[in-house]
């Protein structure tokens, strides 16, 4: 029995070791940030992603064909939660600033925007019968008010619950830990969207007005019950910081102060323009390959898992290498150039008629996005200090959901266009082939990335203070001030 204790702490550490290195996301954990609070914080992603797919997956495609509600209305709706993505700095903000006898400055708005998400998806199946012109009595502007008074609620809850979660993890990781928390964070929500896509699936495959009632309110409830989870015993309480008496900076002031620094105003360009660049051909890549490849439908919708596949390389690649001292915006950099890599694997898919180049291009797209997305993140998290992490991680999300939102419609309207006139012989006789509409997005996509490059590249300088720390893995160039 002794030689067995004796022996028992080296198949331990043994174990431990195993554990750090092969499963994922093990050394995100820390003192004190232990794993399992880890991942029962990263719920809150869970429920973003599940109403990511709702507005954008299941409610857009049941609006469409099964309640026969114009696509021009559906498009409409869909993007109402974009209108939120730029006050995503003013919710970090008062999130940094708040104001409580109780000593929580995150806590509340996660809450918030949990109770928003709900009331959104609680009202939103009626709001859609009644849009869908079923209803027996009352006029159809009611069920499009409803439904985009419920489209909203959802976009204000997820957008100022992801805000002020992504801050809560930033107080409570240790700097050293982050790169992987930031990862983790990022597959929790593909893993959240993956997961109720498929659930969704199966529970309305047999569609009926009734069970979309069930499946979105059973939605709602599953909101609030991962949100209460993982917010629970969170955030340390801290009255001092949350004095009502002491001051508080102006939203202005914050934000003057955030975009003085050159370097953190050239940070927030170049997320801009690669999330523009990256997100344009999210709603073309399956259109692309059906009608331009002759792709079937079972091969054009396994194009989103070959692109989940690549983002969560690109995710797994970007923590190994900032683990190991990586700088961030040189790899955020290497992220763009595979991005131009990947478009131009696309565009030469149509001549060669090669449908595994167009599967290798949507591949990288999404390694080079995912790698792209976890730098800058990232960046912004080491930008972030205690006291302002809210405003530095908001401005990041507004950035990013804002330029994605707008390059995904321009991106449409760039294919209809483009493809209408060379079907009319507007652009010549050799541009009339239906994949010049498509081509012509994804070369703007080219330029984006070059634009990005240009950009992000005077901040992959390493500074001198980082390379008098070797040991500092998630060492950033200093920033002035």
């Amino acid at each position: 029995m002794t030689e067995f204790r004796a022996d028992k702490p080296k198949w331990a550490d043994l174990w431990t070791e195993v554990g750090t290195k092969f499963l994922p996301f093990a050394d995100a954990a820390s003192e004190t940030l232990p794993l399992g609070r880890l991942l029962r914080l990263s719920l809150f992603q869970i429920s973003v992603g599940m109403a990511l797919t709702l507005l954008t997956g299941t409610i857009n495609r049941v609006m469409i064909v099964e309640l026969g509600v114009f696509a021009w209305l559906v498009a409409l709706m869909v993007s109402l939660p974009l209108v939120f993505a730029p006050f995503r700095a003013l919710i970090g903000h008062k999130s940094d600033t708040h104001r409580s006898l109780l000593g929580w400055r995150r806590g509340p708005y996660i809450w918030f925007g949990s109770l928003l998400q709900f009331g959104g998806l609680a009202i939103m199946p009626f709001a859609l019968l009644i849009l869908s012109g079923d209803a027996v009595n009352g006029p159809v502007w009611v069920g499009q008010a409803g439904a985009a008074l419920a489209f909203l609620l959802v976009g204000a809850g997820l957008h100022a619950t992801q805000t002020a979660g992504l801050a809560l993890a930033t107080d409570i990781a240790p700097e050293k830990t982050q790169p992987r928390v930031v990862a983790l964070l990022y597959v929790m929500l593909l893993v959240g969207m993956g997961a109720s896509a498929l659930v969704f699936g199966v529970l309305l495959s047999e569609f009926t007005q009734l069970k979309l009632i069930k499946v979105i309110q059973g939605a709602a409830v599953v909101t609030m019950a991962l949100n209460m989870i993982a917010l629970w015993k969170q955030e340390t309480r801290n009255p001092a910081l949350t004095d009502p008496k002491s001051p508080r900076p102006r939203f202005k002031d914050s934000w003057g102060r955030l975009v003085a620094d050159p370097r953190a105003k050239r940070l927030l360009v170049a997320v801009g323009l690669g999330a523009a660049a990256f997100s344009m051909q999210d709603v073309l890549l399956e259109p692309y390959g059906g009608e331009i490849l002759n792709l079937s439908v079972s091969a054009t919708t396994l194009l989103t898992a070959i692109f989940a596949a690549g983002t969560l390389a690109g995710f797994a690649f970007a923590t190994r290498r900032l683990m190991r001292g990586g700088e961030p915006h040189r790899l955020a950099g290497v992220g763009a150039l595979i991005g131009i890599f990947a478009f131009s694997a696309v565009i030469f898919a149509e001549p060669l008629g090669s449908a595994s180049l167009f599967r290798i291009g949507t591949a990288l797209i999404g390694f080079g996005g995912g790698l792209f997305s976890v730098c800058t993140l990232t960046s912004v998290m080491a930008l972030a200090k205690h006291s302002d992490s809210g405003i530095a991680l908001g401005a990041w999300g507004a950035v990013q959901a804002t330029a994605a939102g707008v390059a995904i419609a321009l991106g449409g309207a760039l294919r209809d266009v483009v493809g209408a006139l060379a079907a009319d012989g507007a652009l010549g006789p050799a541009l009339t082939n239906p994949a010049i509409g498509y081509s012509a997005v994804y070369h703007l996509e080219i330029l984006l990335l070059f634009a990005t490059l240009a950009t992000i590249g005077p901040l992959a300088r390493y500074a001198p203070v980082a390379q008098s720390r070797p040991k500092d893995k998630f060492g950033l160039p200093a920033f002035p001030g």
